[in-house]
């Protein structure tokens, strides 16, 4: 097969080189493998270091077929070094021309900006607005045409406040205390505080759950792992101080079974709402569940049988029944209570 060639504009660039990989697998492998090996590519060129398990978990492949693909990149000229137990990066300075998006790929941006725009603090919100702006200049035309009649046609509102509004700058300040590995001051007003406390963390990592934003981190007040919901931080300051130990993932972490005591809850739920519960029964400690005629008996270990559980439960109440604790019963006449004396 007789190689081609091309002019050496940026476009003509990309496209020549994608097809320098091509022909090193043609008549290989199917273009599926084609697009993967690509996709590897810009993986690599994404983040200093990149492991293969990390890109075998993401394409669904064996090891053994990552090895083979990286070696086609380096018999293309890539410029790919390895070492054993850390993973492959890309020899610095070595890019590919501009990336060219598909008009699928620029549609999501649509969802990514408006998501940015409702869920992060001001401070991120602004940061990708400016990172979208450089985004949407090297699309096609087509592609931006493509944005712009989604753009006014997509919005979103998240059902609470995510931040403290005199707080703008709160994500911003986590991700530089977790990228830096420096402490973070806090003052923060728990739930079941009469007053705020101040403390200074070692920030282990965000996560969004239950339409909340929180930091998980190592709470030098309490001497233990704590984590913090975002719209109660008061207050938030850089500081110098390195962490003072290692502290893994916050998957590893919110993976663990820390020894809290937790209360058995079986509770009977109308078959018609037990589908659209799914995601949230997860968190609130999920074990088990039966169905029993119209009905599904769901078994629960719960540690927030005061709080997060019963309110929890509220939002549903009147198409379940709670068959044990007795104190769960309580506790939601008691809330029930409270809301009747409200609305008076």
């Amino acid at each position: 097969m007789k190689r081609l060639k091309f002019h050496s504009t940026n476009r003509s660039r990309l496209k020549s080189y994608l097809w320098e990989i091509c022909y090193a697998i043609m008549g290989l492998d199917t273009l599926k493998r084609f697009d993967r090996i690509v996709a590897i590519l810009i993986q690599l060129q994404s983040k200093r270091i990149v492991k293969a398990q990390e890109l075998a978990d993401r394409f669904e492949v064996s090891l053994r077929t990552i090895y083979r693909d990286i070696r086609t990149l380096e018999a293309s000229g890539v410029p790919i070094s390895s070492e054993a137990g850390v993973g492959y990066s890309i020899l610095d300075g070595y890019r590919l021309p501009p990336i060219m998006f598909t008009r699928e790929e620029a549609g999501s941006f649509v969802a990514a900006e408006k998501l940015m725009q409702k869920y992060t603090d001001a401070s991120l919100g602004a940061y990708h607005k400016t990172a979208m702006y450089k985004i949407k200049s090297v699309l096609q035309g087509k592609e931006k045409d493509w944005i712009s009649a989604l753009e006014n046609h997509i919005t979103m509102a998240p059902s609470t406040q995510l931040f403290n509004q005199d707080i703008p700058d709160a994500l911003e300040i986590l991700f530089e205390s977790i990228a830096d590995k420096k402490q973070v001051f806090l003052k923060y007003h728990s739930l079941q505080a009469k007053n705020p406390s101040e403390r200074n963390i070692e920030a282990v990592g965000v996560f969004h759950e239950n339409n909340f934003w929180y930091v998980l981190g190592f709470c030098h007040y309490r001497q233990d792992y704590r984590q913090f919901r975002t719209d109660r931080i008061l207050k938030i300051k850089r500081t110098q101080t390195s962490f003072s130990k290692e502290h893994g993932t916050i998957d590893e972490h919110r993976s663990k079974n820390y020894d809290v005591a937790k209360t058995k809850v079986r509770i009977l739920v109308d078959k018609r709402i037990a589908r659209f519960i799914t995601s949230e029964k997860e968190q609130q400690g999920f074990v088990s569940e039966i169905q029993k005629g119209n009905h599904i008996e769901m078994t629960f270990m719960t540690s927030s049988l005061q709080e997060g559980f019963p309110r929890w439960y509220v939002m549903f109440g009147d198409y379940a029944k709670i068959i044990e604790p007795e104190a769960l019963k309580i506790r939601v006449k008691e809330l029930l209570q409270k809301m009747s004396i409200g609305l008076e």
